[in-house]
C-alpha cells in the first residue's frame, strides 16, 4: 500500500458567496467545496484541516489547509490539477508535501490579516465585495495614534466577540505589527500576530473607525484594554472588508 503523505495548501478565495471556511449544516463553506474536489482528484475520501477558521464573507489570500492522501500524484503538481476543478471564487496557490507531524493550528505562526474602508462620499461598485464604504471623512491620523497600545503582548478580552468567552482559554496576544495606510481613497488597517480571538481583527477595525470619526479617543485604548470587556470596545465592523493576507510557520521555515 503507498505510503501515506501530507501536503500543505495555501488557499486564496472570495469568502462573499460561502458560509465561511469550515464546514457547517446551515450552508456550503470553503473546506466543504475542497473536500469534495480533493477527493474526487485523489480518488479517496479527503478531509482537509485548516488554519483559519474565516467567517462568513471573509476573504483569504494566504488560508492554510492541509489534507493526508496515499495517491501518487506529486505534491507540488496538486496545485494545478485542483485549480482546474475549483469554482472561480477559489484558488490554490501553493502544494507542497510536509512533515507527517505538523499541524496548521497547533503550531506557532504569524498570522496577518487586512480591513479596508473605501472612504470617499459615494461607493464604487467594483470595490463593494472586498471594502467597507464609509461616507463619514475618517481621520487617519487619529487612527494610526491608536495603534501604538495595540502593539506587543496584551489581554484582548475586550475585543472579542460576545458569547464566545471561555474561561479555560487566554485572551492574551501579542501583536508584532498594525499599520494604517491610505491610497487614494482606500484605507488600508493591517495587523499582524501570533493570534487573533473570535471577531478580533473585526473589533479593532470598528474600534478604529469611530476614533477616525472622533466619537473615541485614540487615547482611550488602553482603557478599552484594562476594561476587558465587550462593552468597552467599538461596533464589529462588517465582514467583508476583511481578507486574511498570510500565515507563516517561523518552526518551520514556511
Amino acid at each position: 500500500m503507498p505510503e501515506k503523505r501530507r501536503i500543505l495548501l495555501r488557499v486564496a478565495y472570495d469568502g462573499t458567496n460561502y458560509c465561511g471556511w469550515q464546514v457547517q449544516a446551515n450552508g456550503i463553506t470553503v473546506q466543504e467545496v475542497l473536500n469534495r474536489h480533493l477527493s474526487d482528484l485523489m480518488q479517496e475520501e479527503i478531509r482537509t484541516v485548516g488554519a483559519s477558521r474565516t467567517d462568513s464573507g471573509v476573504h483569504a489570500r494566504g488560508n492554510v489547509a492541509v489534507f493526508d492522501t496515499t495517491a501518487r500524484m506529486p505534491a507540488e503538481r496538486v496545485v494545478f490539477a485542483l485549480n482546474t476543478r475549483l469554482p472561480e471564487d477559489i484558488r490554490i496557490q501553493e502544494s507542497r508535501q510536509v512533515p507527517g507531524d505538523f499541524h496548521p493550528r497547533y503550531t506557532s505562526t504569524v498570522k496577518t490579516y487586512e480591513y479596508r474602508i473605501l472612504n470617499r462620499k459615494l461607493p464604487d461598485p467594483t470595490r463593494r465585495l472586498d471594502s467597507l464604504f464609509c461616507y463619514y471623512p475618517l481621520d487617519t491620523e487619529r487612527m494610526r495614534e491608536a495603534l501604538p497600545h495595540i502593539r506587543g503582548v496584551h489581554d484582548f478580552r475586550s475585543f472579542q466577540a460576545s458569547g464566545a468567552n471561555h474561561p479555560e482559554r487566554s485572551t492574551v496576544r501579542e501583536i508584532y505589527d498594525a499599520d494604517i495606510r491610505k491610497e487614494d481613497d482606500m484605507i488600508r488597517f493591517r495587523i499582524s500576530g501570533n493570534g487573533f480571538l473570535y471577531n478580533m481583527v473585526r473589533i479593532l477595525a470598528g474600534t478604529l473607525l469611530e476614533i477616525g470619526k472622533g466619537t473615541i479617543e485614540p487615547g482611550s485604548m488602553p482603557e478599552i484594554l484594562d476594561a476587558r470587556s465587550r462593552a468597552a470596545a467599538g461596533p464589529t465592523a462588517p465582514p467583508h472588508g476583511l481578507t486574511l493576507m498570510e500565515i507563516r510557520y517561523p518552526e518551520w521555515g514556511f
